[in-house]
């Protein structure tokens, strides 16, 4: 089928969807982007294509989904990569921006609108808080190339909302199901289209004992942390086995109401 208007996201677990399960869907998640084309393709005009991976680096990021985004000659492109760059021990910020900013320009020259992320604001954060100035370097760079390439920013770190903990996944590094339809919302007031999406309600805030958060930082360190720390040290990635989810152009709009 031929799409007129045609959406290609690109990036790394936070757009493949990882934290917002589904079963029904390609690797079992659904992610604010699926969100975001359900709500495009409404209109039956738009195409979805989403070529993120969990776990992938700017350059393979750069690599393998950068070519095949162009060949797809998108109208709209949002991209997030370089996460997984910042939370390595040691990582160039500015080498790393300058194959950034080449995959806007080629991304730009097509045409097509881009919409790109700034990084979330760890600050709280006992482990990711630590990276917080590498952030801020990396967000500063993305609004200058946003500004030289004529994208739009989708600024995750001024969204304030995102600092509460129910909006994000047990795993502590990827938003929740509630987090990722906030995140859909926010993405399309960006694009400046209209929203019919419901985010869910958030559960009761109830203080925990010292005792309870040893037990949940003991849980998650346990089945979260150390598998982690084990793919780092074997120079492996959770993502390294899967294919895209949506390689080829689908439209989403019969799963907009679900």
């Amino acid at each position: 089928m031929e799409f007129s208007k045609r959406f290609v996201a690109l990036g790394d677990s936070f757009t493949e969807g990882m934290g917002d399960v589904d079963p029904r869907r390609p690797h079992q998640v659904r992610g604010w982007a699926d969100r975001v084309a359900e709500q495009l393709c409404a209109d039956p005009e738009w195409g979805y294509a989403n070529l993120a991976i969990r776990g992938k680096k700017v350059g393979q990021v750069v690599a393998e989904q950068l070519p095949a985004a162009l060949a797809l000659k998108p109208t709209l492109v949002t991209l997030y990569m370089g996460g997984n760059d910042i939370l390595r021990p040691a990582v160039d910020i500015d080498s790393l921006m300058l194959r950034y900013r080449d995959a806007v320009a080629q991304l730009s020259a097509t045409g097509a609108a881009v919409v790109l992320f700034t990084g979330f604001d760890s600050n709280g954060s006992a482990i990711f808080g630590k990276t917080r100035g590498r952030t801020a370097i990396y967000n500063e760079t993305v609004r200058e190339i946003a500004d030289d390439r004529g994208a739009v920013i989708a600024d995750y770190w001024r969204w304030r909302e995102f600092r509460d903990g129910r909006y994000w996944a047990t795993d502590r590094l990827h938003m929740n199901t509630a987090g990722h339809t906030l995140m859909a919302r926010k993405v399309l007031g960006v694009l400046e289209h209209e929203a019919h999406i419901e985010v869910p309600g958030l559960p009761a805030l109830h203080p925990k004992s010292r005792a309870e958060r040893l037990r949940e930082d003991a849980a998650w360190a346990r089945e979260h942390l150390v598998p982690w720390v084990k793919r780092r040290l074997a120079g492996t990635s959770s993502g390294d086995a899967l294919s895209p989810r949506y390689p080829g152009y689908v439209s989403l709009a019969a799963a907009a109401a679900s």
